[in-house]
């Protein structure tokens, strides 16, 4: 399996921690994830999105969406319940990470940490005020839980934590936020972790 992959890129480490876990093999080819030139040539007939990460499996097929990457990997697993209910949750967590999560926190830690020109200071705060809004969120849930689903570890964790353990980058202080602060401790403490810099 071939892995298009982006180190500094949260969404790619979603896919690499859950392989980890998993103890999956595969092979990566970096991509830029700020220079985009030549991603048509690179990925245009595996990822209408052109976006990393995207996995070719071994039969050839690719599949792109951290999201989606890491249902397709976790099915079976301890990492996804089975349970219908559960498993609607884990899926509550995912949307909302793509939806009121990343859009703020990871877009603001590269605008701040690796864009070579910087945002609009306005367009920032904005975001970053819409970002501790999607912390209180997970605060608020964790301050009552050890992980987001069914007091288990499940991907739904890992979407989380992908961007959460690095938004200070993007300057986000997580100290006002002791639940979260916890549970990252409790997601690095998992088998098989693996830092974003492996």
């Amino acid at each position: 399996m071939l892995l298009f992959n982006s180190q500094a890129s949260g969404n790619c480490y979603k896919v690499r921690l859950l392989l980890a876990h998993l103890g999956v093999d595969y092979e990566r080819r970096e991509v830029d994830v700020v220079d985009r030139s030549g991603r048509a040539e690179l990925l245009g007939e595996l990822n209408p999105a052109l976006r990393v990460p995207t996995v070719v499996l071994d039969d050839g097929r690719a599949l792109a969406e951290s999201d989606a990457i890491m249902w397709y990997f976790g099915e079976g697993t301890p990492y996804v319940p089975e349970d219908r209910f559960d498993r609607a949750k884990v899926l509550q967590w995912m949307f909302f990470e793509q939806y009121s999560h990343e859009p703020n926190i990871a877009v603001v830690r590269f605008w701040v940490a690796y864009a070579s020109e910087p945002a609009p200071a306005a367009e920032i705060d904005a975001r970053r005020k819409a970002g501790h809004a999607a912390l209180g969120a997970m605060e608020r849930h964790l301050a009552a839980a050890s992980f987001l689903v069914a007091d288990r570890y499940t991907i739904a964790d890992i979407a989380l934590y992908a961007y959460t353990h690095v938004a200070g980058e993007g300057g986000f202080d997580l100290s006002d936020y002791p639940a979260i602060t916890a549970w990252l401790d409790r997601v690095a403490a998992q088998p098989g972790h693996v830092p974003i810099s492996a």
